[in-house]
């Protein structure tokens, strides 16, 4: 793993951790263990939570949206509200990324103004936004 001191991680990072993830399960253990221990701070968005509960509300799984909240408040995750500043800062990324989707460049802008050093995902097409280092599950 890269160096780094203030991490953005997407959603799908978080949900192979919460939900055992058979594939990524230790892997997303030793990051969230290095992340506490070393002091990293955590940051995400407003997005991940929506992204993240919805699938738990529509089984009535009420444990897994416990689960998360509890994990947010244990790793003292920064959430970030969207706001006009990381909006603006999406539309500039979408203009130059066509390809990307309007929730991962409001999750890229996020980490961009918030100045993370790192983009955790796991999302291989968003390595190609160049202001913020990207890391995906292949790199841990």
């Amino acid at each position: 793993m890269t160096d780094f001191k203030r991490v953005f991680v997407d959603t799908a990072p978080i949900i192979y951790f919460l939900e055992n993830s058979s594939l990524y399960m230790k892997a997303m253990g030793n990051f969230f263990v290095k992340c506490k221990k070393e002091h990293i701070q955590i940051v995400t968005s407003t997005l991940t939570i929506e992204e993240y509960l919805v699938s738990p509300y529509s089984n009535g799984k009420m444990e897994y949206v416990d689960n998360f909240k509890k994990f947010i408040e244990y790793m003292n995750i920064e959430v970030v509200d969207i706001d006009s500043v990381i909006a603006e800062q999406g539309a500039k990324i979408r203009g130059k990324y066509k390809s990307f989707k309007a929730m991962d460049a409001l999750q890229i802008a996020t980490a961009i103004i918030k100045k993370c050093d790192m983009f955790f995902t796991n999302d291989k097409q968003l390595r190609q936004e160049k202001e913020l280092p990207c890391m995906t599950m292949e790199d841990i």
